[in-house]
C-alpha cells in the first residue's frame, strides 16, 4: 500500500499533486449516484468491530476520528481536530475539537463523546480486534484486566478539548487516531440499539444510512448537514449483496453497476485487461498487503513448533502467484518488501518436501494428521486453499476445505477452539497505517490473541510483546534505523516460532464505470480500502 520511507515521500507528493491537478481539470458537480456490489453481506458497520476489506471504507464513510489522511495517501491530517499539540516528552497529546459538527441524528459532538468512544473501543465487553492499537494510553491496560471502566489518561479540558495522556512514548499514535477503531460515536445510540449499533450505525461521517435490507442492499445518502462542506460528492450510494464477481462484472460491461466491489475475477483478468474499452478502466495500485496461511497455536497439533515449520517448508508459494496470474510475488515473512524493517536478506522457509515430512516425523506426526483449512469462499480464494491442500496432502496432512462467507471465517479465527488453520485471502492483511508495528499488534501480538480477534494463530509471545512496546517507545526521527532493527528482529524471531506461513505480497486491481469520475488514487486509497467512497464524483451531474 505505500512504498518505504525516502520514497514513500516522494510518491505520496506525486499522489496529492496529481489528485489536486484532478479536481481542478474536472468540472465536479454535486449529485449523482453509484452501484457497488458484493458477493456476501456486511458484517457491521460499527467501527469498533467492523475490521474487513468490504465494510472499512463503508465505516470511514458513515464515521470521523480525530484524525485522517489526505485523499489517496498515507500522508496524516486534521480531521475532526481542527488542532493538536503534543508535549515535549511526547506523551500528552491535547486535541481541539472543531465547534458544531453534528452527529447524524442532529446533536453536536464534544469532547465527552471522544473520551465515550475511547473507553467504549478499550473496554473487553466491546470485543473489539482494536483494542490492542491503543494500549499506549495510560489506564489501558487496566480497562484489558477489567479493573478500570474508564481510561485514566483520557481527560475532557472543555466541551472542544481533549487531552489523551501516554503511558509510553508510541511513535505511531497520530496513526492511531486515524483509524477507525478510534471514531467517535454517541451514547445514546450505542445504548439505544445494544449489539445492534452495527446496523444502526450513526455517526459525524460525509454519508449516512438510509436503507438496510439484509442480504439485499445497502443505501448510504449524502450527509447534507456534513461538517467538510465540500464532501461528499455523490449525493447516494448503493451497495447491492448477493452479485457473484462475474456475474457483476458483467452488469459493469452493460453499465448496470459502477464498481464490482469484489474486485476483477482471476478467470476474466486477461479477458478485461485485452479489452480495448476497459482496460482503460483497470486501476492498479501498490499495497502494504500480505497473504497468509494462520495456524491455532492453541490447538494440536499447531501448539508443536515443528508442526509450524513443516508446514511452511510445505506450500508451493511459486504455485499459487500462478493461480492469480501472476499478481503476487512470494512472501517469506509478515512484513511486506516496501515496508520498513522488512529484512531483505532473510530467505525464510525453503519449499523442501522431504525436510518437512522428517520434521512431522521429529514432531510425533510420521503419517500425518487430519485438520481442517477455513477460506473465504469467493474466486479465487477456493482454487488457492484448494492448492494448499494439495501441498500439505504431500507430506501426509489431510486438510478439509471449509469455505464460507468472509464474516463467518473471521468469526471462527477469533475463537480459541476452532479454525485451526485460516487461509487469509480476501481478508488478508493490508497495513492500516504505513509503519511495521501494524503487522504486529491485531494480529500477532498477545492483544489481538483474544475472542473475537485477529490474531488467529493465537499466537503470544510476551518477550515480544515487550520488545514491540519498546521499539514504539523510539519517537526520535534521528533513531528511525535503530527502530526499524528493532522490528525487523522482532518479525524474525516470530518466524523461528512459525505461527503462520507468509504466502505471497499482492498488487490491487480494480475496474470502475467511465461515468465514474475522481483520481486513481483513490479508487485503490491505501487507508480508505477499497474506495475513498467519500471523493467519488459522479461525471454525468449537469
Amino acid at each position: 500500500m505505500r512504498k518505504g520511507f525516502l520514497t514513500g515521500v516522494a510518491a505520496l507528493a506525486i499522489a496529492a499533486a496529481s489528485f489536486g491537478l484532478a479536481q481542478a481539470e474536472d468540472n465536479i458537480k454535486q449529485g449523482g449516484s453509484m452501484v457497488v456490489t458484493y458477493k456476501d453481506d456486511v458484517s457491521t458497520l460499527d467501527p469498533a468491530i467492523g475490521y474487513d476489506w468490504q465494510n472499512w471504507s463503508m465505516i470511514k464513510s458513515l464515521f470521523d476520528g480525530l484524525m485522517d489522511y489526505e485523499p489517496g495517501t498515507s500522508t496524516l491530517k486534521k480531521d475532526l481536530a481542527e488542532d493538536y499539540t503534543i508535549s515535549d516528552d511526547g506523551k500528552t497529546f491535547t486535541f481541539k475539537l472543531h465547534k458544531g459538527v453534528k452527529f447524524h441524528n442532529g446533536r453536536e459532538m464534544t469532547a465527552e463523546d471522544v473520551k465515550y468512544s475511547l473507553d467504549r473501543v478499550t473496554n473487553p465487553e466491546t470485543q473489539s480486534p482494536g483494542a490492542g492499537f491503543f494500549a499506549s494510553i495510560k489506564g489501558a491496560d487496566k480497562m484489558a484486566d477489567g479493573s478500570a471502566k474508564t481510561l485514566e489518561g483520557v481527560t475532557v479540558v472543555d466541551p472542544y478539548t481533549i487531552k489523551i495522556e501516554l503511558s509510553r512514548p508510541d511513535a505511531t499514535f497520530l496513526h492511531v487516531m486515524a483509524i477507525n477503531f478510534a471514531s467517535v460515536v454517541p451514547k445514546e445510540e450505542v445504548e439505544k440499539w445494544g449489539a445492534d449499533f452495527g446496523k444502526h450505525p450513526v455517526g459525524t461521517g460525509a454519508f449516512k444510512l438510509a436503507e438496510w435490507t439484509l442480504g439485499q442492499k445497502l443505501v448510504f445518502e449524502r450527509n447534507k448537514d456534513y461538517w467538510n462542506k465540500d464532501l461528499p460528492k455523490l449525493d447516494q450510494i448503493t451497495f447491492e449483496i448477493g452479485q457473484e464477481p462475474v456475474v457483476a462484472l458483467l452488469r459493469l460491461q452493460k453499465g448496470e453497476i459502477d464498481i464490482p466491489g469484489d474486485g476483477i475475477p482471476p478467470a476474466k483478468f486477461l479477458e478485461i485487461k485485452n479489452d480495448p474499452t476497459f482496460s482503460k478502466l483497470i486501476i492498479e495500485g501498490g499495497q502494504l498487503q500480505t497473504g497468509y496461511i494462520t495456524m491455532k497455536t492453541t490447538m494440536k497439533p499447531f501448539d508443536n513448533v515443528k508442526v509450524r515449520q513443516a508446514v511452511n517448508m510445505a506450500i508451493n508459494k511459486e504455485r499459487i502467484v500462478r493461480i492469480i496470474n501472476g499478481r503476487a510475488v512470494p512472501a517469506n515473512q509478515p512484513l511486506p518488501p516496501s515496508m520498513p524493517g522488512y529484512a531483505k536478506d532473510y530467505e525464510g522457509y525453503k519449499y523442501d518436501l522431504s525436510s518437512a515430512k522428517a520434521l512431522l516425523a521429529e514432531a510425533g506426526y510420521p503419517d500425518g494428521f487430519e485438520t481442517e483449512l477455513y477460506v473465504y469462499n469467493t474466486d479465487p480464494q477456493p482454487r488457492i486453499a484448494q492448492a494448499i491442500q494439495q501441498d500439505l496432502a504431500a507430506i501426509g496432512i489431510k486438510a478439509e476445505i471449509k469455505a464460507l462467507a468472509q464474516a463467518n471465517v473471521i468469526a471462527a479465527g477469533g475463537e480459541p477452539d476452532q479454525a485451526p488453520m485460516v487461509w487469509s485471502g480476501g481478508m488478508a492483511w493490508i497495513a492500516d497505517f504505513p509503519d511495521p508495528s501494524n503487522f504486529y499488534g491485531p494480529i500477532l501480538g498477545c492483544a489481538g490473541a483474544v475472542k473475537g480477534g485477529w490474531n488467529w494463530s493465537y499466537y503470544c509471545n510476551k518477550d515480544l510483546d515487550a520488545r514491540a512496546a519498546a521499539a514504539d517507545s523510539i519517537v526520535d526521527p534521528l533513531k528511525k534505523e535503530e527502530r526499524e532493527e528493532a522490528w525487523r528482529s522482532i518479525y524474525l524471531d516470530i518466524m523461528k516460532d512459525a505461527p503462520w506461513v507468509p504466502v505471497f505480497n499482492e498488487q490491487r486491481f480494480t475496474v470502475r464505470s467511465e461515468r465514474l469520475g475522481g483520481p486513481d488514487a483513490i479508487f485503490v486509497d491505501p487507508v480508505h480500502v477499497p474506495v475513498n467512497y467519500d471523493q467519488v464524483y459522479a461525471k454525468d451531474v449537469q
